[in-house]
């Protein structure tokens, strides 16, 4: 992803996409230790593919599939069940939210295929609801 060509970053976002957020809604327990790491990339000047990292980073954003499900299953003996998961999009969506400024840096580029996709997230991110309390 760092050093690669467009392509090669390409396939490196995909694969890594699919092992931290599964489908483009499902994080698990890597999730949130790697967007750091997203978010350095996407800051970077000579990383290619910035569209794509955005786009993942937005997925990992918005994911509420394991508070929907814990909201859905609350007054049942099997909520307990989603702390573990509900704590995974917690901290990914706050791993996000704690690089706003590189988010901002992007979207201020003069490359609107750069640009528009970080302001795209940053808009999510400002009309995105915090999670309900489980």
């Amino acid at each position: 992803m760092a050093y690669g060509d467009e392509d090669t970053a390409r396939i490196a976002i995909d694969d890594l996409g699919d092992a931290i957020c599964a489908l483009g809604f499902v994080v698990g327990e890597a999730t949130a230790p790697t967007v750091p790491f997203l978010l350095e990339l996407a800051g970077s000047p000579h990383v290619a593919c910035k569209a794509e990292l955005l786009d993942l980073l937005g997925s990992v954003y918005r994911t509420d599939l394991w508070h929907s499900a814990a909201a859905a299953t609350q007054d049942r003996k099997h909520d307990a069940s989603y702390r573990q998961q509900t704590g995974w999009e917690t901290a990914s969506r706050t791993a996000v939210h704690a690089g706003r400024s590189v988010i901002e840096g992007v979207a201020s580029s003069v490359r609107p295929e750069e640009a528009s996709p970080a302001r795209k997230l940053l808009q999510m991110m400002d009309d995105t609801l915090p999670f309900p309390e489980l």
